[in-house]
């Protein structure tokens, strides 16, 4: 019987990952629809399912509540929590309360639920459970383009581009990061069975190139090599040290040369100057960060078509963004200084202790928290995905944030115990 509860579990959060992706319900219930298409569809299945999922999480923690309780008290993280309270009573100053009360809703849940995900599970049950999720979405990937390209196929961006089972092929792109990774350090750690997250890793990839995103390339490539940085960061400082610096410099070099003939490396990956058009949105974003740059306009409160602030950009610029496509100035719209400002705070600190336990661990299991982190620095200079509510992306964040200072503060109490019993 245990194991059967264990194992329905694990079958909830496989299927709370996949909704908190953004797979298969969005692209079947909206029929297809290319990027151009405005298309109203009844979301209501989808919210059921979520006020499901919000549901048992919530039953879980409390099922458990003295290890939940114990897990926040562990954490104190205080600029997560402060950030998402700023969230929710940043309704009092809105441009849009209703939305703000909606977001802020879905927020809290999300956040849960990768409370719950780093309190059940340890770094190798969640990078586990997170492949079996990932397995399915390729998986499914394939049929949708294959036996469905109504669905799977994106055809509206002058030539057909892979999309699987989400709704535009960046959401696949940038999904099959994350795939990638997870495949590649369960890969590089495992022995028995290992051709296994190898195939997932190799699959990742080629469904990224059929994705044809850019810019998710370009993430994964930085990400690898920045695995493998972490992996010097374990040398000893004798070799550490030198390594690092001749690293740095040539990076630096490398910036430099880039700096000089961006139009050039753009060009040959396929990408113009603007990015898309993205950097001819974001004078106008900081435009309008400026009038409200303290506490901005509410969590979701600014891009309300054009009923609300966001009407400005979408006359000036010619088209109908529903995000700056940068994560960082998205969350200086909402929440202003004071939310970026904490972010940041909390960001830091969880990246300097995660390199600490990097430093201080042998396995590449332990490089998760670290390596998603720096996927999220990355991503969102140009998607907007960093504070977004029913998002797989934060919900990781917050597990990996809590993740990484669970073992900091165990191994800081496991060395103050050694020090007593020696004293």
């Amino acid at each position: 019987m245990k194991k059967l509860l264990i194992f329905a579990e694990q079958g909830f959060t496989v299927a709370a990952l996949l909704m908190y992706s953004g797979a298969i319900f969005a692209v079947l219930l909206s029929g297809g629809a290319g990027q151009n298409e405005s298309v109203e569809y009844d979301s209501s299945l989808v919210r059921i399912i979520f006020f499901l999922l919000y549901a048992v999480t919530f039953l879980l923690l409390v099922l458990r509540w003295k290890k939940t309780l114990y897990f926040l008290v562990l954490q104190k993280d205080i600029f997560i929590y402060s950030l998402i309270i700023l969230a929710a009573i940043s309704i009092t100053w809105s441009f849009a309360p209703s939305a703000t009360l909606k977001n802020s809703f879905t927020l809290i849940n999300s956040s849960l639920f990768g409370v719950y995900f780093a309190s059940r599970y340890s770094l190798k049950q969640q990078l586990n459970l997170l492949a079996l999720t990932f397995g399915i979405i390729i998986v499914l990937s394939f049929i949708f383009a294959l036996a469905l390209p109504k669905y799977g196929i994106q055809s509206d961006l002058g030539s057909p581009k892979w999309r699987g089972v989400f709704t535009h092929k960046n959401g696949l792109g940038a999904r099959m990061v994350t795939s990638s990774i997870i495949f590649f350090i369960l890969g590089y750690e495992t022995k028995r069975r290992s051709w296994l997250f190898w195939g997932g890793f190799g699959l990742s990839i080629l469904l990224l190139i059929l994705a044809a995103s850019t810019s998710s390339l370009v993430n994964l490539l930085i990400i690898i090599l920045a695995f493998f940085a972490f992996q010097i960061w374990r040398w000893s400082y004798r070799f550490m040290i030198p390594t690092l610096i001749l690293m740095a410099t040539i990076s630096q070099s490398l910036y430099f040369w880039l700096s000089n003939d961006a139009d050039v490396l753009f060009s040959s990956i396929g990408k113009d100057a603007t990015l898309t058009g993205r950097t001819d949105l974001w004078p106008l974003v900081m435009d309008m960060i400026w009038k409200h740059p303290w506490l901005g306009y509410g969590y979701g409160g600014f891009w309300q078509g054009w009923d609300g602030e966001s009407a400005y950009i979408w006359r000036i610029v010619g088209w109908m963004p529903g995000h700056p496509h940068n994560g960082y100035l998205a969350l200086w719209l909402d929440l202003g200084l004071l939310g970026l400002g904490l972010f940041f705070l909390g960001f830091w600190r969880s990246y300097l202790q995660g390199l600490a336990w990097v430093r201080s661990s042998k396995t590449a299991l332990d490089m998760w928290p670290i390596i998603h982190m720096t996927y999220i620095a990355l991503a969102s200079l140009t998607e907007s995905s960093l504070l977004e509510s029913n998002s797989l992306t934060w919900m990781l964040y917050v597990a990996a944030c809590l993740s990484v200072r669970t073992t900091h503060k165990i191994k800081i109490k496991i060395k103050s115990l050694k020090n007593a019993l020696r004293a």
